[in-house]
This record gives C-alpha cells, sequence and structure tokens, in this order.
C-alpha cells in the first residue's frame, strides 16, 4: 500500500469530485432508458399473457356452451324483452371467470339474477380481477360511473354514481357504432365477434380465426372499462365493455370509444384462435377494420 508523504494531502481535489461526480451522472444517464425499457418489456409481456389467458377461457367457453360468450346480456323490464341498455347487463368479462380461475369470483360474489347495480353484488363490483389488469397501466384499479347523458333507458330512474373495478381488456364490437346498430332505426347486428346478446360459434367466424379479432387494450385514462358488464343508466355503458374499430388504435381521435393502451409501440390485440398481436397505429385502416369483422370477407393475408 503507498504510504503518505510527509508534507503532502492524499485527499480528492474538487476537480477530481467534479469529474467521477460527472462519470456517475453519465453511467445513471445510459442505465435508466435501459431500465425503463426492461420494465416496459416485461410489463408488456404480462399484458401478453393476461390477453393469452383470456384466449384460452374462451376457447374453454366455446368447448362446453359451442360459442363464444355474448358482449353482454340485459331485457326490457317491463316487456322483457332484449334491450341493449337494460338489466341485469352481465358482460363477457363474467361469462369466463370460472375458466380464469376465478370461479370462486363467479359463484360466491356475483348474483347473475339481480342488476349489477343492485347492493348484493357491492363486492363484485369492486373485486379486482389481476388477469384483466395491465400492468403498464397504474392508475387506480377502481372508477366511479357517472349518471350517463342520452341515450338512457327511459325506464332508469335513480341511478347513481358507482364504484366499478376497472378492466383494460374490451370486446371486438366491429366497426359499427352502437347507436347505429341498436338505436332508432338500428339494424340491431353488429359485424364485431362480442356483442349485445349474440353468441357466435367459430364457424360462423368464417374470415378465419387467425384473422379476427375477439378483445383488445383499452387504456384507462379518460375512459375507464369495467369486465362487470353494462350498468343501465351510466355513462355510454356499453362501451365500457366493447369497443367499436372506429379510428386506428391508440388515436386521439377515437380513444373513447376504440381501442388504446400505455405501451409505446402499440396496443394488443387477441385474435380468435388464441393469438395476441400487437398492432402499431399507423395500420393500414382498411386492414384494421377487416380484423375486426367476423364474416364480411376481407382478403388480409393474415395479421400484420
Amino acid at each position: 500500500m503507498r504510504k503518505p508523504v510527509a508534507g503532502i494531502s492524499t485527499a480528492f481535489t474538487l476537480v477530481e469530485v467534479l469529474v467521477v461526480i460527472t462519470i456517475i451522472g453519465v453511467l445513471i444517464a445510459l442505465l435508466l432508458p435501459a431500465v425503463q425499457s426492461a420494465r416496459e418489456a416485461a410489463r408488456r409481456a404480462s399484458c401478453t399473457n393476461n390477453l393469452k389467458q383470456i384466449g384460452i377461457a374462451m376457447h374453454l367457453y366455446h368447448d362446453v356452451f359451442g360459442c363464444l360468450p355474448p358482449g353482454w346480456t340485459a331485457k326490457h323490464p317491463t316487456t322483457g324483452q332484449p334491450y341493449w341498455l337494460g338489466q341485469p347487463g352481465w358482460a363477457w368479462g363474467v361469462a369466463i371467470l370460472p375458466y380464469l380461475e376465478q370461479g370462486a369470483v363467479a359463484d360466491t360474489l356475483i348474483h347473475l339474477d339481480l342488476p349489477i347495480t343492485d347492493p348484493a353484488n357491492s363486492d363484485a363490483r369492486r373485486t379486482v380481477i389481476a388477469t384483466y389488469r395491465c400492468l403498464s397501466d397504474d392508475a387506480d384499479p377502481t372508477f366511479v360511473l357517472e349518471p350517463g347523458p342520452m341515450p338512457a333507458p327511459d325506464y332508469i330512474t335513480g341511478y347513481t354514481a358507482t364504484e366499478l373495478a376497472k378492466s383494460n381488456y374490451v370486446g371486438v364490437f366491429g366497426t359499427l357504432t352502437m347507436l347505429s346498430v341498436y338505436g332508432p332505426g338500428g339494424t340491431g347486428m353488429s359485424d364485431g365477434t362480442l356483442a349485445f346478446q349474440k353468441a357466435y360459434s367459430f364457424a360462423e367466424i368464417t374470415d378465419g380465426l387467425s384473422c379476427t379479432f375477439l378483445a383488445g387494450e383499452r387504456r384507462s385514462g379518460n375512459y375507464p372499462s369495467t369486465w362487470l358488464g353494462v350498468l343501465a343508466g351510466g355513462a355510454h355503458a356499453p362501451g365500457r365493455v366493447c369497443a367499436t374499430a372506429s379510428t386506428p388504435p391508440g388515436s386521439a381521435a377515437g380513444e373513447m370509444f376504440n381501442f388504446s393502451s400505455y405501451h409505446p409501440n402499440g396496443t394488443n390485440f387477441l385474435a380468435a384462435d388464441g393469438s395476441v398481436h400487437m398492432i402499431s397505429e399507423t395500420i393500414n385502416q382498411a386492414t384494421y377494420l377487416a380484423l375486426c369483422t367476423r364474416a364480411t370477407g376481407e382478403p388480409i393475408g393474415g395479421v400484420p
């Protein structure tokens, strides 16, 4: 070891300290992006796995019932006829719970014969399902659904703001707006895979299972979604469980009713064959619309 020489200081000079601090700062600046990139890669992998689990659950449901679950189910309380803004309103996310190893939630917390807003379902409304949450979305796991503007059911009275568990995954309603399908003069028929009161079989997805999306991501920033279903009287309630492919995923113009994510490279989608694909905002619009329809016959040659 070097011994200090009498009369000579061995302390660091100010310049040396500043050089060391500068080097450390540069190294940290170089490492931070790599760390953040690794964390995002892990979050993206988790999100992909969530959608794969949802895809497996969809296939298991199809094996049991011979069809996919409806997007949501509801009836008018007076006429008893199917009504898209009716009750009880439970959605596809509830139907596949037993196949996501969430049978206990389905059996003990959810009362399917009662509306979602019924006090008996209060615990279910606040239950957060990890498989329905993307780790890149670090916002609060629940949100408050306010009373809705028009269109609203004329028989619904007394709806109040209700706390709901969030979901980052919504079903593919298709390319048509819900109001144009179910509103006055509507056709009653969407062109997607998860719609009101419709339970499509894989045989009815004639565009091909690998070329047709079942579900996709939605970030919760401005328009949070839920796995529970449609709350009659809630703001834009059907759009909380299914989405319309009106604009490319992630575009600001269509964020409210479309698909989006917090991933920097695009939005994850689940195809009917169980595969998961990340779709960029720059995808060709015609191709995107073709992927979000089940039986329109567009030749796209597979997911880009």
